[in-house]
């Protein structure tokens, strides 16, 4: 579950505010949102919530429980004149009795990236950095960004020792359910290869309503967001 997770968070999670050229930042707010989360048959729950972490930075947490895991992953990113950067990341998991932490550090004076902990040294870094650069997380809110200001959704993410670029087209708009009430969402999707990423963004919430991640043409985990707060 842990590997097949990141593969959702990370697409969408997705990783830049446009690598090229930044968008107009948004107002960043703290927020807490909850999340139902569905794994092959499996349910739990799942949260998202971001902080201040001093001047210009912010701690952007994502959490799941079930019965059978336990995921988190985190990331500190400053606001660098409008354009989001990370500055850190932590990634647990615990499925059954294995455990796997990982850490980054994304070092802008330097300009590298770099992980510790439970990582293959071929996977260690460092990474030569690039402006508008994120990691996976942090592209949950670039697309929650990029739709509402009608941007191209192109990103450069740099996770786990490795770089992808992913680009995510709309795919029209539909209702979809929040906490019991119709909302009218942007459809948005990623394909790579036979996996595939599905967002619904809904205006004015900081965060996907829904992520859907198939694999094969099977849907492997779907979070669907329960209410924001």
């Amino acid at each position: 579950m842990s590997n097949l997770f990141k593969r959702v968070m990370r697409p969408l999670l997705v990783a830049a505010m446009l690598a090229v050229v930044s968008a107009p930042a948004l107002a960043i707010k703290p927020f807490t949102a909850d999340y139902h989360a569905s794994y092959m048959g499996m349910q739990g729950n799942g949260r998202m919530t971001l902080v201040a972490d001093g001047a210009n930075r912010w701690k952007y947490d994502l959490s799941v429980t079930s019965p059978l895991a336990n995921l988190r992953q985190s990331t500190v990113f400053e606001d660098a004149g409008g354009q989001w950067r990370p500055v850190s990341g932590k990634d647990s998991s615990q499925v059954l009795t294995k455990k796997q932490n990982k850490n980054a550090t994304y070092d802008w004076s330097k300009g590298v990236a770099s992980w510790t902990g439970d990582v293959k040294p071929d996977r260690a870094g460092p990474i030569k950095l690039q402006a508008g650069d994120m990691d996976a997380l942090l592209i949950n809110l670039a697309i929650v960004r990029d739709v509402q200001a009608g941007k191209t959704m192109s990103y450069r993410m740099v996770e786990d020792g490795r770089v992808k670029q992913l680009t995510y087209t709309i795919a029209g708009k539909e209702p979809i359910d929040v906490g019991g009430q119709s909302k009218q969402a942007t459809k948005v999707v990623s394909t790579q290869g036979d996996k595939q990423t599905i967002a619904w963004i809904v205006d004015g919430m900081p965060v996907p309503a829904r992520i859907l991640q198939r694999d094969k043409g099977q849907d492997a985990i779907d979070l669907r967001v329960q209410a924001v707060r």
